[in-house]
């Protein structure tokens, strides 16, 4: 499917209307179906949907691993795209007993969740980790708008990557919704073997909740983005182990959670990749 479409529009620049040009992103309703029945309908950006079928598989909790899909198939539909996937028996059980529905709009991780206590459910505390010089988290940060192909096209879509100091970014995935990168991100680390503890999260978006949630269900112990936390997150991040940076930019950042993994005594320069 397409994923950016040129759409016409008028102009108003310099004190005068002008006919012009737009690239702007494709938005189509994903169907997420497990064993037959459907488990999820998001608004997202139609590619790297496979990634997205397990990154949001893992971050719901449906499977603990990849290995647990045994088969994922796209299925075109006229309005949207269905990602089909068959669990085997044990996992289809438990998703059985902790159903839940969610139908919202563009990468609402929260809507139709069935209680509030699922909203805000706990995540698992992560590892330990590794340590990270500032030079190395700006480094990081900087490194994301030029790989963001989507983005530079039509400036209106956000970006999850993952950056290990001693190869750079491996992966970088994009979508109108920031959960939805996010997922994305997920599926690409999974279904690529990479180790989510070498490395660190980043974010284009604001972090809310439920990017702290999938964080963790990643298993990365550090999480930066360039704009602000809300307060449930970084509450959220600190009792699941995660050293949360925000409002990251090329001069500096802030950390709000476990800061010991920011190793500010020395340089990183031999490491910044």
């Amino acid at each position: 499917m397409r994923t950016v479409h040129t759409s016409p529009s008028q102009v108003w620049r310099n004190g005068r209307m002008q006919a012009g040009t737009r690239a702007i992103p494709e938005e189509t309703p994903v169907a997420i179906s497990y064993n037959g029945s459907t488990q999820a309908v998001m608004m997202a950006t139609p590619a790297d949907l496979e990634d997205f079928a397990v990154g949001f598989s893992l971050s719901e909790g449906i499977v603990a691993s990849a290995a647990q899909i045994e088969t994922l198939e796209l299925v075109p539909h006229d309005d949207g795209v269905e990602l089909r996937m068959w669990l085997a028996d044990a996992e289809a059980d438990v998703l059985q007993q902790r159903r839940r529905h969610i139908a919202g709009p563009t990468g609402c991780g929260l809507c139709g969740v069935d209680s509030i206590a699922e909203a805000v459910r706990p995540v698992a505390t992560v590892g330990e980790g590794r340590s990270f010089s500032p030079q190395q988290i700006v480094a990081a940060i900087e490194a994301m708008p030029p790989l963001q192909k989507l983005n530079v096209e039509t400036r209106a879509v956000h970006a999850a990557a993952y950056y290990i100091p001693e190869q750079g970014i491996v992966a970088l995935r994009e979508d109108v919704g920031r959960h939805n990168a996010l997922d994305k991100l997920a599926g690409a680390i999974a279904r690529g073997g990479i180790d989510a503890s070498r490395g660190l999260v980043l974010l284009t978006s604001r972090v809310s909740v439920e990017m702290v949630q999938k964080t963790a269900a990643l298993g990365c112990s550090v999480l930066v983005a360039v704009s602000a936390p809300t307060a449930l997150a970084v509450r959220m991040a600190e009792a699941a182990g995660i050293t949360l940076a925000a409002i990251a930019r090329a001069d500096g950042f802030e950390v709000f959670t476990h800061p010991s993994r920011i190793d500010h005594t020395h340089d990183g320069a031999a490491d910044v990749a």
